[in-house]
């Protein structure tokens, strides 16, 4: 099996953008594409190509957005006095298209949490409904997680719908030898979506609104991971979303055989707190 692209590029380069269009594409994921002078330079890896992606806050008048210095952003970010300093999320690339123009375009999905009465909450949702043509945002490249070792004998990924862009492009990826399992969690039955997943990849979608018993996100996903027992310990794992969902399944593939250094996780959020942290 091919070695993936992976980590953080050596100079990040931060691209700046503008909206197109914002669409709701299924009811718990709003979608964003943005265009830029310079995105059709966009380094895209496939998989689960990252970015640290700069907002303007409800609460501000405009759009700042200082040049960043590569792997040295996060100290010059946090010198931008507060009252100017933008929204910072983590999104991963849902699609990317070089256009016969020679522009590009780029997808954002948002995940959309609701209140009690069906209002978008977090501020990265709220911003994604409200999105207008020509609004400006940003994105400091972050390169790929997802790195499966050559050796690999299966490939196990799992994940809910905070992760489900990375999966959509984890699956359409990966190489068409692959051998695997993808398990996928989502709110509701009109969430699924087809999965461009290599033959030999099954696909277990699991809808948490007819899971019995399981109505906090990535329960259900995880109680579906410790059914799976690895083929051997050549296996490669990668479990991410609701903190739960990434640090127990973490916790049941090692306890089933599969090596530490061979599981990717990463908890993107915390059901408790409902602030994600990482899409």
């Amino acid at each position: 099996m091919a070695k993936t692209p992976r980590l953080l590029p050596e100079n990040p380069r931060l691209f700046r953008a503008r909206v197109l269009r914002s669409e709701r594409v299924t009811p718990s994921m709003q979608r964003v594409t943005v265009t830029g002078d310079d995105l059709h330079e966009f380094p895209f890896l496939g998989f689960d190509h990252w970015f640290r992606l700069f907002l303007q806050r409800p609460d501000q008048d405009a759009f700042r957005m200082p040049d960043l210095d590569g792997k040295k952003w996060w100290p010059t970010f946090l010198a931008i006095p507060e009252a100017v300093r933008p929204h910072c999320a983590n999104y991963t690339v849902a699609a990317y298209r070089l256009l016969a123009d020679g522009t590009a375009e780029l997808d954002i999905d948002f995940v959309v949490h609701t209140g009690p009465d069906g209002e978008p909450e977090g501020r990265a949702a709220i911003w994604a409904c409200d999105a207008r043509p020509g609004d400006a945002l940003a994105m400091l490249d972050q390169g790929c997680i997802f790195d499966v070792p050559d050796d690999t004998s299966e490939v196990v990924i799992v994940a809910e719908e905070t992760g489900l862009p990375g999966v959509v492009g984890i699956a359409a990826s990966l190489p068409r030898d692959t051998v695997g399992r993808i398990i996928q969690e989502v709110p509701t039955a009109a969430d699924v979506r087809q999965l461009d997943a290599p033959d030999g990849v099954t696909v277990t979608w699991i809808v948490r609104a007819e899971a019995d018993g399981h109505a906090v996100p990535g329960r259900a996903a995880l109680a579906e991971l410790q059914r799976h027992v690895p083929v051997d310990d050549r296996g490669y794992a990668f479990v991410v979303g609701e903190s739960t969902l990434a640090t127990e399944g973490r916790r049941h593939l090692h306890r089933a055989g599969l090596p530490k250094s061979r599981i990717t996780f990463s908890g993107f959020w915390k059901h408790e707190a409902r602030r994600p942290v990482h899409a």
